[in-house]
């Protein structure tokens, strides 16, 4: 157990491979109630995620999530999120748990035309199913059709018992299943029924640790490491929920950004030579010439190989590209990789 942002947080079970295994081919759960939700409702709700988030919400329907940032002032994020719209003028914001606080007071300087905002962070408790045998145990605690829920988007209904609960079709392995919003007074039952119900399968708690590889194995950016409040969407390689169809915080900059082309970009890589790369490893060229630093890295359990993110200049950027990543002044190569990481 590790203290993190106010929580202890389990960072393993049994082992880090063993969970991240267990998630890959079974079902293991992620107790993650310490991430921050906050509801924004009333006429003006719509007007202000548009206002302060880069995606563009009004594409939503109702029961449909979407993935988003804040972006900041300056050019970088102040955080990235999920916007969940329940119904018309009903929305949930999902952010990072060491930014709740960070976030609660940004949204809330630009809404300045009532919208109606509650933190309910200290009342929700949440719980990641995660992995390919996860759809066939959570249907025996419900009997909302979790096959009829397309990915990103969610249902609200009895679950284990417990009336309104967010089932939804999102996660952060790449491993599929589902993430369940419970009432912090009913989340020990619904957590003990989950087991219940896996019971055949093997399902199995998962820790921080097998979270962050299963996370980097897909590419997926955690918040700290690859995207900060100096890292702009678009060199992080999240264009795809940057929209230019509306205003919102800084668009015009980013806008003229997109046109003249980012110096430098988010990558994910491979090693080639044996080694681990870590976080703040100098990225160089072949002729030892700095060229980025690495922002997350680990050992593929799945690969058995070292793999990471970083941030490189553009022409170091594309799939095949040669770079080195410097550990203690010993060079060893490694390649730039399309995400995900796991997949030729």
């Amino acid at each position: 157990m590790v203290p993190f942002a106010g929580y202890l947080m389990p960072v393993r079970y049994s082992s880090d491979i063993e969970e991240h295994m267990t998630v890959r081919k079974g079902v293991g759960v992620f107790d993650v109630s310490h991430m921050g939700e906050f509801t924004i409702r009333g006429p003006q709700a719509l007007d202000l995620i548009q206002r302060v988030t880069s995606n563009d919400a009004s594409k939503l329907v109702d029961g449909q999530a979407q993935y988003s940032c804040l972006p900041n002032e300056t050019g970088g994020i102040v955080d990235d999120l999920i916007i969940y719209k329940k119904k018309e003028n009903d929305y949930l914001v999902v952010v990072n748990a060491s930014n709740i606080d960070k976030d609660w007071n940004w949204i809330s300087r630009f809404n300045t035309k009532g919208a109606e905002m509650k933190n309910i962070s200290e009342d929700i408790c949440l719980f990641a199913v995660q992995g390919p045998k996860a759809a066939s145990v959570l249907q025996k605690l419900t009997a909302v059709s979790l096959a009829d829920i397309p990915y990103y988007h969610f249902a609200i209904g009895t679950f284990a018992g417990v009336a309104e609960v967010i089932i939804s079709n999102t996660g952060y392995t790449g491993a599929g299943g589902f993430e369940i919003y419970v009432s912090k007074s009913s989340a020990e039952k619904t957590w003990n029924a989950i087991f219940e119900a896996g019971k055949e399968e093997n399902i199995k708690p998962i820790g921080l640790g097998a979270r962050d590889t299963l996370r980097l194995e897909m590419g997926f950016c955690l918040y700290g490491n690859d995207i900060d409040d100096t890292t702009s969407p678009l060199e992080a390689g999240l264009g795809w929920i940057t929209k230019f169809t509306k205003e919102f915080t800084n668009s015009a900059n980013l806008k003229a950004q997109k046109e003249s082309g980012v110096k430098r970009k988010l990558v994910g890589f491979r090693m080639v030579d044996k080694g681990i790369p870590r976080h703040d490893y100098i990225l160089r060229d072949a002729t030892g010439n700095e060229i980025g630093k690495v922002t997350s890295g680990t050992m593929s359990p799945m690969l058995g190989i070292g793999i990471g993110l970083g941030y490189v200049t553009t022409a170091f950027s594309a799939a095949g590209s040669e770079i080195f990543v410097d550990v203690r002044g010993k060079l060893l190569k490694a390649k730039v990789h399309k995400l995900p990481l796991i997949q030729d």
